[in-house]
């Protein structure tokens, strides 16, 4: 009853303006669906705040930081098709988003010596200087967010979302394995 009455508190201590997706919550459902809400809340709300930082201080969006930071991580650039898969966003997106950056000078396409079809993206010298002042922001704005927990909070909350990540693969493969369409949990017809 304790933890019940303190899990209330805590919902109720964020304000009607804050309790976002974790106000589906109630008291009776399972501890799976609360824990489910409440880190769906978290994501969302630091997505949120990170998203207002970048229109605010950069003038940019999320998808193009992330489309930056893709291309930071691999200096001899991507094959659009492989930024796509990364991203998880559609070839047009890429190609759209692409187009823009190009206009702006912080990516360039360059022929991709594999196959001559493709090209590659990769930052431009521009493109570089750019991400790296976003990148060095977003580093402080995630490090202000999580100020206030304790560096133990913090190693455990990270250890046990590694855990949950670990589990929630091998139970995708279990599904997959067993012919599972995962969402609707029925078997697929054999092919």
């Amino acid at each position: 009853m304790a933890t019940r009455a303190k899990n209330f508190h805590l919902v109720q201590s964020l304000g009607d303006a804050h309790i976002g997706l974790e106000a589906r919550a109630q008291a009776d459902d399972h501890l799976d669906t609360k824990i489910w809400l409440r880190l769906l809340a978290c994501s969302t709300q630091i997505e949120q705040q990170i998203r207002q930082l970048l229109r605010a201080q950069f003038d940019t969006t999320l998808p193009r930081f992330d489309y930056l930071a893709q291309l930071d991580r691999h200096p001899d650039g991507l094959r659009m098709n492989v930024l796509s898969r990364y991203l998880m966003v559609t070839g047009g997106n890429v190609t759209g988003l692409t187009d823009q950056l190009v206009k702006e000078g912080l990516v360039q396409r360059i022929d991709d010596p594999q196959d001559r079809r493709s090209w590659r993206v990769s930052l431009t010298d521009k493109g570089r200087t750019e991400f790296a002042r976003m990148a060095a922001e977003h580093e402080r704005w995630l490090a202000d967010l999580f100020q206030g927990l304790p560096a133990t909070s913090k190693d455990a909350l990270y250890e046990q979302l590694g855990q949950l990540r670990v589990h929630l693969v091998q139970r995708q493969a279990e599904l997959d394995a067993a012919g599972t369409d995962d969402s609707t949990n029925t078997r697929r017809p054999a092919k």
